[in-house]
């Protein structure tokens, strides 16, 4: 009867519609409400959750410029300690008497002074090998090798510790010298190999005197020697003459102890000569 009755069917579907309706409306409300809540929390703090990542770059970026800041000073104050020890390294290899030489680990000349230029007569052996410094010099005593340049090789090869030998030496122009040559293998605070320094003295001078002293000391013993002979030769021949009464004998010993004391006398004019000579060139 319900079903069939279209007034009823009409005033049914109008009341469904408007169930629906309501339904919907309250739906689209909440849905509203919850939307219009969030907008209005994220707008109120906003700009608390802008203003703290802003304000931790700002600090970052502060604190990175602060640490450049100190770098920089540091480095410059690196710079400036490294540029005054290479200045004063500078001015006591150049202040030095003694020659001074650092060669590489590979062995070509890397830095001299001028007592080393000097000593081994060269203007500027910097970039030039062991071989070719030293060259033909022979080792007298301290190395096994007989070439100067041969120990020193071994020295930079071998990376040993410092020996001292002495080496006659021939500058490029000409002039022969006796050298004193320290190698020293030279060593970094961490242990790293960084070269091999050669300390060269000229032993030119003292090596003459003592030369000269050992060749006086031979002359002095030969002459001691003459005396002894030709005093003894004269005490002889004065012997005879206070013996005899033949006078043909006594000229004849006469004669001889003339030649005798004549040749002495060379002897003795000769070495005073040879010591007046030395002390004057010693002197020169």
């Amino acid at each position: 009867m319900t079903v069939t009755n279209p007034i009823m069917l009409v005033i049914t579907l109008a009341l469904l519609l408007s169930v629906l309706a309501f339904m919907t409306v309250v739906a689209v409300s909440r849905h509203l409400r919850r939307h219009s809540f969030a907008d209005s929390f994220m707008t109120e703090n906003a700009p608390a959750l802008e203003q703290l990542p802003l304000h931790t770059y700002n600090q970052v970026i502060q604190q990175l410029k602060q640490q450049k800041h100190e770098l920089l000073t540091l480095q410059q104050s690196e710079r400036r300690r490294a540029k005054t020890s290479e200045n004063i390294s500078a001015a006591v290899l150049s202040n030095l008497t003694s020659g001074v030489v650092f060669l590489t680990p590979n062995g070509l000349v890397r830095r001299t002074n001028a007592a080393a230029r000097n000593l081994l007569g060269y203007a500027s052996p910097g970039g030039i090998n062991v071989a070719e410094l030293f060259r033909d010099a022979k080792v007298t005593s301290g190395g096994a090798a007989s070439q100067l340049s041969e120990v020193v090789q071994a020295a930079v090869r071998e990376q040993d510790a410092s020996q001292c030998v002495t080496a006659l030496y021939k500058t490029p122009s000409g002039e022969s010298r006796v050298l004193d040559v320290t190698i020293t293998c030279v060593r970094s605070q961490t242990g790293e190999v960084l070269g091999t320094a050669c300390l060269i003295n000229d032993k030119t001078e003292v090596t003459l005197l003592h030369q000269q002293k050992e060749l006086h000391g031979e002359m002095s013993s030969e002459m001691a020697l003459a005396l002894r002979t030709s005093l003894a030769t004269i005490s002889g021949y004065a012997r005879q003459l206070a013996g005899t009464a033949d006078p043909r004998l006594t000229g004849q010993l006469a004669a001889d102890i003339v030649s005798e004391a004549a040749e002495l006398d060379h002897t003795i004019g000769g070495f005073l000569a040879g010591a007046r000579a030395s002390a004057k060139s010693a002197g020169a």
